[in-house]
C-alpha cells in the first residue's frame, strides 16, 4: 500500500477519530464509534476510498 493520506489530512483524521471515539466512550451515540475509521486511516496513512475516486493528499517525493 502506497501512502495516499498526508499532511493536514492525516492530522484532521486522527483528531476527528479520537474525538468521535471519546464521545462514544462518554455516553455518546453508538454511531460515534465510526471514529475508528478516520483514526485508522490517519495512522496508516492510507485510505481505501482515495484510489477509487482518484484522490491523493500525500505530497509527491522529488528526486
Amino acid at each position: 500500500m502506497k501512502s495516499n493520506v498526508g499532511g493536514i489530512d492525516k492530522i484532521l483524521r486522527i483528531v476527528a477519530g479520537i474525538a468521535l471515539i471519546a464521545w462514544a466512550l462518554t455516553g455518546g451515540p453508538v454511531w460515534a464509534w465510526i471514529g475508528i475509521v478516520p483514526l485508522a486511516t490517519g495512522l496508516m496513512g492510507w485510505c481505501p476510498l482515495y484510489p477509487l475516486i482518484g484522490l491523493n493528499t500525500c505530497p509527491l517525493k522529488k528526486d
